[in-house]
């Protein structure tokens, strides 16, 4: 009875705690980091974005495979008078009166590499004469193999070929990239939601010291031993720590909301970051980040992309609207009989050749005045991914360059922390001591001692918002030594 009893008493005790005891839930940069990129409004985004690209893909490969295709007109029924040319060669006209039902199947594949296609057809025709007592004949097609090829034609399955696996190899790349842009928002909003609440601590901080200052202040007023000024002024500088209080309070509130909602994180529960300041500091070698960036990076592929798509255009130009020619050719069999057993009876075979001919005499140099465009807009693109290679290779040195010097910019932050902390501890202790009386040397000290605090850790957000910015510039996990990759299963 006794142990039950007591275990009542811890349930009702665990109950009150976890209803009424306000939670915290603490929260790593690294955690954030994960949950951002498996929740976060733009990590979902990435993934409903590269499953775009991917079926996109697979919608250009299935081009190219055979396509079964079947079509019927049942029926096609006309009664009219119409023109009829006799067997002397006369015209007259004949009441008509018929149904036509025509069924076929085609299988076509298309053939990239010379732009032409194969095709092979099977159909059957039914032929309904109401003028003639109903009569009704029949017209096989047992089988048809066709070839059409263009020739002096702009090919685009042989420019779409090279271009489309590069445009899907780019998307996974830009997927990649949209995840490190999740990482690095995510350091964004974490280190606004820390810095909100170190200022809270700043604010509550000063709040305290200043009450405490100002009630000594109105006991050495009475005494004697400062002036009303100083007593003014630590009064005025209580009231300011009151309202900075307010404000951190108000600007807490804002970026937690933030926060949460970027991670949809959608319990109440308050939450406290833990700063990243446990560091394994790297040194990354600039020209190997080049290198990584120019193998991994989209925008190495966007170089690739947008030349080749130049090269087309031109090609396109020069074959457009010039000398064409198109040969066709089809081998099959056929038949006609009243019944259907009796149309696929000892088959006829039926051929067919055509070469057509398109010879532009004069076209006032719209063709030429096309090349010349395509050839201008080609250098153009040249010379702009000229300048963007130069660009990209000068940003990703300059960004890894502003990274190595991070552990140094850390080290001053902390120590200059550390000692503007001193600085307004030993101020503030021998004012209370009276070894000092002048207050301009205390909000002196107290400023020095709160900007210093929050430049650490402005400097500490740079540090990994760098580190991030390089990840995604160059795809390569500099900690791991290893290439960024993903499971595109995962996401479709």
């Amino acid at each position: 009875m006794r142990h039950g009893f007591l275990s009542f008493l811890t349930l009702v005790f665990s109950i009150f705690w976890l209803t009424v005891v306000p939670q915290t839930r603490k929260i790593t940069l690294q955690e954030a980091i994960l949950t951002a990129k498996r929740q976060s409004p733009d990590a979902l985004n990435a993934r409903h974005q590269f499953r775009a690209s991917y079926w996109e893909f697979k919608t250009f490969r299935r081009q190219s495979l055979p396509m079964l295709s079947v079509n019927a007109t049942v029926p096609d029924f006309e009664r009219a008078i119409n023109k009829y040319t006799l067997p002397d060669g006369s015209e007259t006209f004949i009441r008509q009166s018929y149904a036509n039902y025509i069924a076929n199947m085609s299988i076509m594949q298309q053939i990239g590499v010379t732009g032409g296609s194969v095709f092979v057809r099977s159909g059957l025709q039914r032929l309904d004469n109401f003028a003639d007592s109903t009569a009704t004949s029949y017209l096989s097609t047992p089988i048809n193999i066709g070839y059409v090829q263009p020739i002096f034609q702009f090919n685009p399955y042989r420019w779409d070929k090279k271009i489309e696996p590069l445009k899907y190899d780019q998307s996974k790349r830009i997927y990649l990239e949209s995840v490190e842009q999740v990482c690095i928002q995510t350091v964004n909003y974490f280190f606004d939601l820390l810095q909100a609440q170190i200022e809270k601590d700043i604010a509550n901080t000063n709040m305290a010291n200043y009450d405490t200052l100002f009630k000594i202040a109105k006991g050495r007023f009475q005494l004697g031993k400062i002036a009303e000024n100083d007593l003014l002024l630590l009064e005025l500088n209580f009231l300011k720590a009151q309202t900075a209080v307010e404000n951190a309070d108000l600007d807490l509130e804002n970026k937690l909301f933030r926060f949460k909602s970027y991670l949809r994180i959608k319990d109440t529960v308050s939450i406290e970051l833990i700063p990243p300041t446990n560091i394994d500091f790297i040194t990354i070698n600039p020209q190997e980040a080049i290198g990584h960036a120019f193998i991994n990076s989209s925008l190495s592929l966007d170089f690739d992309r947008r030349l080749l798509e130049a090269a087309r255009d031109v090609n396109r130009a020069k074959l457009e609207n010039r000398f064409d020619a198109e040969l066709q050719a089809v081998f099959g069999l056929t038949q006609s009989a009243p019944d259907i057993p009796e149309v696929y009876r000892n088959p006829l075979d039926q051929e067919q050749i055509s070469l057509g001919i398109s010879i532009p005499i004069l076209d006032w140099g719209l063709a030429k005045g096309r090349i010349k465009m395509a050839q201008s807009k080609e250098e153009i693109v040249k010379t702009s991914v000229e300048q963007d290679i130069i660009d990209f290779r000068q940003n990703i040195y300059l960004k890894v360059v502003q990274f190595n010097i991070q552990k140094n910019q850390l080290m001053i932050a902390a120590k200059a922390d550390t000692v503007a902390q001193k600085t307004y501890d030993v101020t503030k202790a021998r004012y209370l001591i009276g070894k000092i009386n002048s207050i301009l040397d205390l909000n002196n000290a107290q400023i020095e001692g709160d900007n210093a605090r929050k430049s650490f850790f402005f400097t500490l957000q740079t540090y990994w918002r760098s580190y991030y910015e390089i990840r995604k510039m160059c795809l390569f996990d500099f900690y791991k030594k290893e290439k960024l990759t993903f499971d595109f299963k995962e996401i479709l």
